[in-house]
């Protein structure tokens, strides 16, 4: 990889982060002025990064207009979770059977990051929302680390992104979900070291429909 490839996935990344994290909410314009400033990058830069994200579905582009954050809605929402648990569920049962002490430890110690910001109280988790981000995303990834099938990696990582990019709604959540989740967490945690699939795969598909059943009715327009 090129350092010049390098640095347009190094800004994809950091678009893509602030795009999960609600600093550019959906349908909003992605102004060149405003990003080559924020981001300090030359345009050339910026546009290969924006087409990167453009491919992976977390923009979309107007002709003459410039790019803008995809829309979202409650109907992409539910294809999303359907494909995304799919693979989730694979990938965790084959990690289950292959993973070692040391996949273990990997997932102790996300949990515990998580559970640091997760414990807070509401307001002040919202201040750490983007922490909470990347380590809720590590700790899911660690939960499937040990999974020996690339593609199955592959294709799970690329819904777990599209799915992040309803990681806003959880700023909507209502007072209480925040001690249910990190609840949540804990059990799946504790499942997945206990080396019960059955309950691991339960635990886990329960907890991400309820998350998404939450914002789904969030998005549903009310007649």
């Amino acid at each position: 990889m090129t350092k010049r490839s390098q640095t347009d996935r190094d800004l994809a990344s950091r678009l893509r982060l602030d795009i999960v994290s609600s600093a550019f909410e959906p349908e909003s314009r992605l102004k060149f002025a405003e990003l080559t400033k924020r981001y300090e990058v030359g345009i050339g830069t910026l546009r290969e990064a924006l087409t990167l994200l453009l491919s992976e579905g977390f923009v979309t582009v107007d002709a003459g207009k410039g790019f803008r954050v995809a829309p979202v809605s409650a109907t992409e929402l539910a294809e999303i979770i359907e494909l995304y648990l799919e693979l989730e569920t694979r990938a965790l049962e084959q990690a289950i059977k292959t993973g070692d002490d040391e996949w273990e430890s990997t997932i102790v110690a996300a949990h515990h990051r998580l559970s640091l910001i997760e414990s807070l109280p509401w307001e002040k988790r919202m201040e750490r929302h983007e922490e909470w981000v990347e380590r809720h995303r590590e700790f899911h990834e660690s939960l499937i680390s040990a999974c020996n099938s690339q593609w199955l990696v592959r294709l799970r990582s690329i819904m777990f992104n599209q799915l992040d990019r309803y990681r806003f709604i959880t700023k909507l959540a209502t007072a209480g979900r925040d001690q249910i989740k990190l609840a949540e967490h804990l059990e799946i945690k504790n499942a997945v070291l206990a080396r019960d699939v059955p309950k691991a795969k339960y635990l886990l598909e329960a907890h991400i429909r309820d998350t998404a059943q939450h914002a789904i009715q969030k998005l549903t327009p009310k007649p």
